[in-house]
């Protein structure tokens, strides 16, 4: 099944470009634009995209707030959302974590890393721009209140527990198979039983909490 997708971006020519090269992939279908962050969220209620691009500045509303209108207190009903810009600015990775994105790429990014962006993200891979280091991640966990508690950890297994820690260090399934010395199929069922405990949709948000709880620390 194709993953459905909503495209918001202001400039008609960005969504016209994006549209052509995601609608020549076999397994992504355009379901929908959108020029403002209104329509945007709209655009998502109606057509219940699996995952929607969204331009941080847009007009009316900006993405930030149309992604937090979108995912509000139950992130589970809503799309996942990969935000674009053309700023690398940390307070827009900030703001966009906060809302809840699961992923974060600039829009001079090759055509070709969009399309691989979208694949992640709909995957439930959290996807961040190369000039993003886990400098920002750590400085957006260490801003937050440190609402999540070490106890909200206390259910999971010692190696569930350095599977969150090896989520949170950027590693992939393959990564993570490889330093355990375990299957790849192994380490996805590992991550997949991570994010269930916790109730947790995707890695994006695995990384934040992993922080936030201080099972990583910055420089590690």
């Amino acid at each position: 099944m194709a993953v459905t997708v909503v495209i918001a971006d202001d400039q008609t020519m960005v969504r016209q470009s994006f549209r052509a090269v995601l609608d020549a992939q076999p397994d992504i279908e355009v379901v929908g634009e959108a020029a403002t962050g209104a329509e945007a969220v709209a655009a998502c209620r109606r057509l219940r995209p699996d995952l929607v691009l969204m331009d941080i500045r847009m007009p009316e509303l900006d993405g930030l707030a149309a992604t937090r209108q979108l995912l509000g207190g139950d992130r589970e009903s809503g799309p996942r959302v990969l935000m674009l810009t053309t700023f690398d600015a940390d307070e827009y990775v900030y703001g966009a974590l906060g809302a809840g994105a699961s992923g974060f790429l600039l829009k001079d990014s090759p055509l070709d890393d969009l399309v691989a962006a979208v694949r992640m993200v709909a995957a439930g891979n959290a996807l961040f721009a190369p000039a993003v280091t886990r400098r920002v991640i750590a400085g957006f966990a260490g801003r937050r209140p440190r609402t999540q508690d070490v106890t909200r950890l206390a259910g999971l297994t010692a190696r569930e527990l350095e599977v969150l820690r090896l989520i949170a260090q950027g590693l992939s399934n393959v990564d993570i198979a490889g330093r355990l010395v375990i299957a790849e199929q192994t380490a996805k069922t590992h991550v997949s039983r991570v994010l269930g405990k916790l109730g947790l949709r995707d890695r994006a948000q695995a990384v934040v909490l992993a922080y936030e709880a201080k099972l990583v620390v910055p420089g590690e």
